[in-house]
Parts: C-alpha cells; sequence; structure tokens
C-alpha cells in the first residue's frame, strides 16, 4: 500500500471517529442550555435536574470529542507536508482562530458552568451554558471555514513561482458562499443527534416505568420538539447546498446521482447499478425530472453529466481523470437521505404523542424512537464521506490535487503511516468504547445518579 492511499485512510477514519462526538457537542450543548433558560424562567427544580443530567452527558462527550480532535490538526503537518506549505497561510488562519477564540471560550465558562451551581447567580450561571453553547457553534464554524476554502477557494492568490497558495481576503475566506450552505447543516445535524439521543434515553425510561419518570416525559417532549425542526432545518439547508453545489462542483452532483449525460429535465436515481470504468447504467430506476426539480425547483432544468463534465474539466485543468469514486458517492448521498428521511418520520411520530401528552406508545414505535439515535451518526458520516469524496481528485478544488498533497515518502514512509495508523485506530476505538460505556452507565441510572452527585 502506498504512502498516498494510507495517508488517506488514516485521515479518513480519525475525521470519522472524531466527527461521531461534533454533533452531539454542538446539539447537546443547545439543549442544556434550553434545560437551564427553562427553570431559571419557570422556578421548577424538574428543570435544573434535567439541566445538570443532560449536562453531564455533554460532558462526557466533550472530553472525548477534544481527545480525537487534536489528533487531526497533527496529521496536515506529519502527512500532509506538501499541502500545509501550498495552503497553510490560509488554511491554518481560521484554525487558529478556532482555537484561540472559541475553543478557549467554550472551556473558560464550561468550567464555570461545571462548578458554579449555587456559586453564582442563576441567571449568571444559565448565561455560561449559553457561552458554551454559542462558542461550541463558533468552533464549528471556524473548521467550516477551513474546509470551505478546500471546497471552494476564494480570498488568494498564487506566489509568483505558483507554488503557494497566499491569503489577500480575509473577509472573502469569512463569507465564502460555501459556509453559509454549509454550515446551517452541520448545525442542524448536530440538533437531531442531540434530539435523538435525548428521545432514546427518555423513552427507556418511561418504557422502564421506575422512579420518577415525569422529567423523562417533559423531556421526551422537548426532545421531539428539538428533533423534528431540527430534521426539517437539516433537510432545507441540504436542499439549499446540493443547489450551490451544482454552480461549484457539478461533478459532486453528477457523482451521487451517476449521471453519466447531461439530461434536461434531469432523472432522479432510486437504484442503480453502473460500469464506473464504461460510464454507463447496468441497471437503473429512475424519477424522470425529479433531480431538476430538486436542483432548480422546477421540472426542467439541464444538470450536466459526468462525461461532459470530464471534458470540461479536461479543458480548463488539462488531461487526467476528474472523476470521484461513484459507487461510494452515490450510496454515501442515498445513506443520508435515507438516515435524514426515517429522522423526520420519527420525529415526527414522537411529536404525533407527546403534543397530545400520550406516552402510551405502541412497542414497535418504542423501538424505533429508541433505535433511531443511530441514524444521525449514520447521517452525519454518510454526508462527510460525499463532501470529500465526492471533490476528487481534488484537496483544493481546482487547485490542488490529492496526490500532490501528501508528505513524500522520503519524510514519512509507508510502514510509518501503517504504524500510526493502527495505533491510530486502537486508541480511537478504546475511546469509543469508553464514552459508549459511561454514556449509557449515566444515561440508565437516570436521575437517580444526578441527585446522588448533588447530595454529595
Amino acid at each position: 500500500m502506498d504512502a498516498l492511499l494510507l495517508a488517506r485512510l488514516q485521515f479518513a477514519l480519525t475525521s470519522v471517529f472524531h466527527f461521531f462526538f461534533v454533533p452531539l457537542t454542538l446539539g447537546l450543548s443547545l439543549f442544556v442550555a434550553i434545560m437551564e433558560t427553562a427553570w431559571v424562567r419557570t422556578g421548577n427544580e424538574m428543570y435544573k435536574r434535567l439541566a445538570k443530567f443532560w449536562g453531564h452527558i455533554f460532558l462526557i462527550n466533550f472530553a472525548v470529542g477534544v481527545v480525537t480532535g487534536i489528533v487531526m490538526e497533527f496529521q496536515f503537518g506529519l502527512n500532509w507536508s506538501e499541502y500545509s506549505r501550498f495552503v497553510g497561510d490560509i488554511f491554518g488562519v481560521p484554525l487558529a482562530i478556532e482555537a484561540l477564540l472559541a475553543f478557549f471560550l467554550e472551556s473558560v465558562f464550561l468550567g464555570i458552568w461545571i462548578f458554579g451551581w449555587e456559586r453564582i447567580s442563576k441567571k449568571l450561571h444559565a448565561a455560561t451554558i449559553w457561552i458554551v453553547a454559542i462558542a461550541s457553534n463558533l468552533s464549528a464554524l471556524w473548521i467550516l471555514v477551513a474546509n470551505s476554502f478546500m471546497q471552494h477557494p476564494v480570498g488568494y492568490r498564487l506566489a509568483e513561482d505558483g507554488s503557494r497558495a497566499e491569503m489577500v481576503d480575509f473577509w472573502a475566506l469569512l463569507f465564502n458562499p460555501h459556509v453559509w450552505v454549509q454550515f446551517p447543516h452541520v448545525i442542524s445535524g448536530g440538533m437531531t443527534t442531540a434530539a435523538f439521543l435525548v428521545m432514546a434515553i427518555s423513552i427507556y425510561h418511561i418504557m422502564k416505568n421506575q422512579g420518577d419518570i415525569e422529567p423523562f416525559r417533559k423531556s421526551l417532549k422537548y426532545g421531539a420538539v428539538y428533533g423534528f425542526l431540527g430534521t426539517v432545518l437539516v433537510t432545507l439547508a441540504g436542499h439549499t447546498q446540493m443547489q450551490d453545489l451544482l454552480k461549484r462542483q457539478p461533478m459532486k452532483v453528477a457523482a451521487a446521482e451517476a449521471l453519466w449525460e447531461t439530461e434536461n429535465p434531469a432523472s432522479f436515481s432510486l437504484f442503480t447499478i453502473g460500469n464506473e470504468e464504461e460510464l454507463r447504467d447496468v441497471f437503473s430506476i429512475r424519477v424522470p425530472g425529479l433531480l431538476s426539480f430538486l436542483a432548480f425547483n422546477s421540472f426542467e432544468g439541464e444538470v450536466k453529466g459526468i462525461k461532459d463534465l470530464q471534458a470540461e474539466y479536461e479543458e480548463t485543468y488539462g488531461p487526467g481523470n476528474y472523476i470521484p469514486p461513484i459507487a461510494i458517492s452515490y450510496w454515501s448521498f442515498r445513506l443520508m437521505v435515507g438516515a435524514g428521511t426515517l429522522m423526520l418520520v420519527t420525529a415526527g411520530l414522537a411529536l404525533f404523542y407527546v403534543l397530545r401528552n400520550r406516552y402510551d406508545f405502541p412497542q414497535w414505535s418504542t423501538k424505533l424512537i429508541f433505535w433511531s439515535f443511530l441514524l444521525p451518526y449514520l447521517g452525519n458520516s454518510a454526508g462527510w464521506i460525499l463532501a470529500e469524496m465526492g471533490r476528487q481528485p481534488w484537496i483544493v478544488f481546482g487547485l490542488l490535487r490529492t496526490e500532490e498533497a501528501v508528505s513524500p515518502a522520503s519524510v514519512v514512509s509507508s510502514g510509518e503511516l501503517m504504524f500510526s495508523m493502527t495505533v491510530f485506530v486502537l486508541i480511537y476505538a478504546l475511546l469509543t468504547l469508553v464514552d459508549i460505556y459511561l454514556i449509557r452507565k449515566y444515561a440508565a441510572a437516570g436521575l437517580h445518579a444526578e441527585s446522588t452527585e448533588g447530595r454529595n
């Protein structure tokens, strides 16, 4: 296995592991802030107990997420030194701001929130968790500013010798159009991740029917509203993002649809088995005009196919293969959309019951709501795989190919990459198991664990 493939595998594995924790941090911080705000406004101690309970789960996830994120940044200088050399002046700026501003705020005020119970006023204490929630999501914003430069590079110029890209307009980087279609998609994805975990744990305790279950009924109601809102927002944001991709990365859309030929109106693939070497269908079921509707809000509109886009890219960038892995792009898109559709149905079902104060769920719906906490993780991971794999062969679209960005074999050997990847996978797998164990143990204990800690 060559260094390029191993470097890509290592970054893919560590990224997916890290992104298991990020959306829950984003969404659950907001949910805890909502619970504590309800306590401040109503004076009902039940909301305080819920804020502490969900806050403990947030802390467990946050701690493991921070550890898994640190490794990723080191890889830019070690495994991807040519990438760092070429765009480090640009890519490093939002990452530095994220660490020095957003993460600093998040960490400091999280400490105040943890140790400030009963030591500062209720309103001031609630303000600290809101700052944590805002800072967490600002952290995501700066990461997406960096990633969006890779998707749609702006605000730069090439050095006279063409050896690297240099920033000339920071504000263009910040207001990159790609950021502002990607950011809402990620934030709403975090909302759904948190909401479905809240619903799963809540319905577990409701069905268990032991001890004080009224707080979990309230949690389920808030979680269902939060989840339904998040799922609707993630669908709308995804729709907007797809329309933006047609302008900036049409090959990604064509690969996600296995659309070989340019069509007007363009059909949407329900199921396709394709021959990637010959760029043709082996078997396909398509809905006429639906892709045009999704792309242009009209049943007419031209969507360019893979063959025409390949020819255009060869004219623009020179000879080469500009087609991303089609099977990966196609199925990751369908996993993402399928997970989103199931989440919308599940959140709608839960909302139908709880808004009527009914908690007599049929057994099949109880199992559906409980196990649906896995759906956001599937959707989030599939979405990022599509975002990154669908951009190939570019690491920075139109500027730098992935094969040109990896560290030379003389600097980092295949053996070293294989060793480090194996170690990282083992450590990350252990951290994931620890995270699952701790969350499961604390969640199963319910509010009894929180009240016991409070007395201690």
